[in-house]
């Protein structure tokens, strides 16, 4: 299912002026992504605003997304919430969704569990999917950090297929050493993105792939090729941009870049602002771009 999927991108989520869900303009930017080089996406995760879509929005969102993409990639859906019972109700009517692969079940935030109430969820969540459920450890969201032992073990569930992972260097490796080679390991760190492929794990789920698939591709194609040096020029060239594209609360910056080339995403959902003027003009400078980039027309790509 997710064999040769090394770039995936947390895509966001469109709006137009009314503040609802832009399906055309979903429609060009998941073109846009596969033509430069993604291979599978995360469709409501938390550059997609989740958290401000409503349950009729999100299904009504996976449903068409699964006609947009028509089989050409993998789909991992956003699923997972501090609610264990409607996580594993919400997860049960996504799987009815043809189409969608995978459910991206994040750990339980403000609740604060403890490990054993982690594998007490998780395993409960995978009991009851007719989807593969990917855990999503990302503990500056959560305000907890499941260990590496509870990973480990939650592994070994026949439901439980993969892990999106965003901590340290040492944890990705500590995971690829110590889970079966069938479980999918993804960095959610844009820096890491050539550091988790290179120590054996599958790659990336990606926010800066709206932007710079391109120059991403071809590191992951680099490396394969072998070329470890050009590979690594160009993460060294990527990571300041992308760590620029989270100077801000994400999506507001790659959805201000992405309204500048063109795409009109829209703004973003309270609590997330967009960009005024002052911060468009920053993210240009980190960006390498002019200070008033942000305010004009880019081009559909970005060099580096």
């Amino acid at each position: 299912m997710f064999e040769n999927v090394d770039l995936m991108t947390a895509i966001i989520t469109p709006f137009d002026n009314e503040g609802k869900i832009d399906f055309d303009v979903l429609k060009k930017i998941t073109d846009h992504c596969l033509a430069t080089g993604s291979r599978g996406f995360v469709i409501g995760g938390t550059t997609g605003e989740t958290p401000t879509l409503t349950h009729d929005e999100k299904i009504d969102l996976y449903r068409r997304f699964v006609k947009i993409v028509d089989g050409r990639c993998s789909i991992i859906a956003g699923t997972g919430s501090n609610n264990t019972q409607e996580t594993i109700e919400f997860t049960k009517e996504v799987s009815e969704i043809k189409g969608i692969d995978a459910a991206l079940v994040v750990v339980p935030y403000y609740n604060k569990p403890n490990q054993r109430c982690m594998k007490a969820h998780f395993k409960a969540v995978a009991d009851n999917s007719n989807v593969p459920i990917i855990i999503y450890n990302i503990p500056g969201r959560t305000g907890v950090t499941m260990d590496n032992e509870t990973v480990i073990e939650l592994s070994h569930h026949a439901n439980i297929i993969g892990v999106k992972q965003c901590t340290s260097m040492e944890d990705l490796e500590y995971l690829v050493d110590h889970t079966d080679a069938k479980f999918n390991i993804y960095t959610g760190e844009d820096a890491q993105a050539l550091f988790a492929k290179s120590i054996g794990a599958n790659g990336v789920i990606s926010v800066a792939s709206h932007i710079y698939g391109n120059q991403m591709r071809q590191m992951y194609d680099e490396l394969e090729a072998g070329n470890y040096k050009l590979a690594g020029t160009l993460q060294r060239k990527l990571t300041p941009k992308m760590s620029a594209l989270f100077m801000y609360p994400s999506p507001s910056p790659v959805k201000a870049v992405m309204n500048a080339q063109g795409y009109s995403v829209g703004d973003c959902r309270l609590p997330i602002l967009s960009l005024n003027q002052t911060e468009k003009q920053t993210l240009a400078q980190h960006l390498g771009l002019a200070k008033e980039a942000l305010s004009n027309s880019l081009p559909k790509e970005l060099n580096l």
